[in-house]
């Protein structure tokens, strides 16, 4: 129902609005950050497909960082859906990116009576691990929040290689995921504001930002890279339909060489899909490893060309 996929030269003010300075009046944004926020294209740009967000270290309206917070407050806010964010995040002690649900209009009472909904944050100086939370309860300090587990890459991955990170939010659950991978449900919370499912029955805003410091994370170090960025392939949200869904099916497989081309369609536009394959004559249904990910077109088609084969295989098509 909403989308941004930053292929412009711009970012899109009719999307996009910013947060500007230290947070007053609750300095460092509550939250002890160390950055002021702008909307200068140093700090927030779209370049080769790519929205940059960008973290530096320079004097700057007193503080010694700078950086940028993107929202979407009084023009996107949602209530329910599928919320998905691809993107690479920088790596260092003192950074704490994140993609966040904001309520638009604090029906139920002030922080975090009202709600706040986590996608995903991190903490630089542990790349390989990221978190999504629900905040809720009465007003600070009588706030309250939920303690899911949290995702871990596998041994060789990190967060500052591109990933999908989606949050599903219903009336009485949130699911969380990585790369389609779930990793957390919540289905009980409360406020002082209303009865359940209050807070989380109101419309929100998306916000993404890069804070550098804070109680999260701490202060960066000799060992913290300036600037440093989160780079955002896209950002895309979902409303629920009790339309089935298409059945999904490769339409052409051709053989070129040695290798195979996959074609296909009647997929949604615009989403994802994988290609799996297992070499299994006997149980092909089982054990599949994913080999590419791509997008269907517009028109939900799609064209794959795989490597090169040496023995028989089979592959799967997928949508998370």
């Amino acid at each position: 129902m909403w989308h941004d996929e930053f292929n412009g030269s711009t970012i899109d003010t009719s999307r996009w609005g910013y947060d500007i300075g230290t947070g007053p009046p609750y300095p460092g944004w509550g939250n002890k950050e160390l950055e002021y926020y702008t909307s200068r294209p140093e700090n927030a740009y779209v370049a080769s497909g790519l929205l940059h967000i960008v973290a530096r270290s320079e004097s700057y309206s007193s503080s010694s960082y700078t950086s940028a917070r993107l929202k979407t407050y009084g023009l996107f806010s949602p209530t329910y859906g599928r919320f998905e964010f691809r993107a690479r995040l920088p790596q260092g002690p003192g950074f704490w990116p994140a993609f966040w649900l904001m309520p638009r209009d604090m029906v139920y009472g002030d922080w975090a009576a009202s709600g706040e909904i986590d996608v995903m944050e991190n903490r630089g100086q542990d790349p390989t691990t990221v978190l999504g939370t629900l905040h809720f309860g009465g007003a600070w300090p009588n706030n309250d929040q939920s303690f899911g587990p949290s995702f871990t890459f596998p041994a060789g991955d990190s967060v500052t290689n591109f990933h999908v990170y989606a949050l599903e939010w219903s009336t009485n659950e949130f699911q969380w995921y990585v790369d389609g991978i779930s990793y957390q449900t919540q289905t009980s919370w409360w406020s002082t504001g209303g009865a359940f499912p209050a807070p989380f029955n109101a419309p929100f805003y998306l916000v993404m930002n890069l804070a550098v410091g804070g109680y999260f994370v701490g202060s960066p170090d000799a060992s913290t890279v300036f600037p440093s960025e989160i780079q955002v392939d896209y950002v895309r949200v979902y409303d629920f339909t009790s339309t089935p869904v298409p059945r999904l099916q490769f339409t052409s497989i051709r053989a070129v060489g040695n290798g195979v081309v996959l074609e296909g369609s009647n997929g949604p536009p615009l989403g994802s899909y994988y290609v799996l394959t297992t070499s299994s004559a006997v149980r092909p249904h089982t054990d599949w490893t994913r080999i590419a990910t791509n997008q269907f077109d517009s028109y939900g088609r799609f064209t794959q060309s795989l490597a090169p084969v040496t023995a028989p295989a089979f592959y799967h098509l997928e949508v998370p």
